[in-house]
């Protein structure tokens, strides 16, 4: 019989996003998705992050806690080939994993030890609430390799074009005070194209809950239109 392990967080992110639609498929193509990381007692001590601040990113191992009751699949769709093809659940960053576990890279901006240990961090792809097991620190000359192979998922996904109406651009702008970099956030959102592969209708609207804030918006003839930014009605 195999080990059972038991894992305990380290702490808990609390990011923009907060639903599972809407967030970058991989870390670091929303560079403006800044997020804390708060860590938990015994874990909260500076020691634990002592020289922690000289790296300028970070591995993060978290736990799929939204999706973690649905269970694993031995295939899945990826959205890089249309939603349609599948491919084994091992060729994936897929939620549906044996165990809910997942890794993801981050920008490290900065330690705060004032209060316990407080991670600021960037470019983060995980949803508000995400348990963190371990933090490592990212070393470049072993963990970037760039003549590898990204099989189906080798380059960067095509942007969309992003425009705002009016109304949207005046209620985002009333909202920068609290959030300074929430106009970059929905713009580089919404170029990704958010929605699932298999959805093409440029008549239907769509909302995106980030922070606070529901962003409404379409996606017609190529282009991410920002139709209204409102407030988010807690579900």
């Amino acid at each position: 019989m195999a080990d059972l392990y038991t894992f305990e967080p380290v702490g808990v992110l609390h990011s923009p996003y907060r639903e599972k639609f809407g967030i970058p498929r991989q870390p670091g193509l929303a560079r403006h998705a800044h997020a804390e990381l708060r860590l938990s007692p015994p874990y909260n001590h500076p020691d634990s992050v002592r020289g922690l601040e000289s790296f300028s990113h970070v591995w993060l191992l978290f736990a799929f806690h939204h999706t973690a009751e649905q269970g694993w699949k031995p295939t899945v769709r990826p959205p890089r080939l249309g939603g349609n093809a599948r491919v084994g659940v091992f060729a994936s960053r897929s939620t549906f994993r044996p165990n809910p576990v997942g890794l993801s890279v981050a920008e490290l901006l900065g330690v705060d030890t004032d209060h316990g240990v407080t991670l600021r961090l960037g470019g983060v792809d995980l949803l508000d609430g995400t348990p963190i097991f371990d933090i490592k620190p990212y070393i470049p000359f072993v963990d970037s390799q760039p003549q590898a192979i990204g099989g189906f998922v080798d380059g960067p996904p095509a942007l969309l074009p992003v425009r705002w109406s009016a109304k949207a651009r005046a209620s985002v702008n009333a909202r920068l005070a609290r959030w300074p970099t929430l106009d970059a956030l929905i713009e580089e959102v919404l170029a990704q194209d958010p929605r699932p592969a298999y959805q093409d209708d440029p008549a239907r609207e769509y909302g995106v809950r980030l922070y606070d804030c529901n962003v409404r918006f379409i996606i017609a003839d190529g282009v991410a239109s920002v139709l209204d930014v409102c407030d988010d009605v807690p579900m």
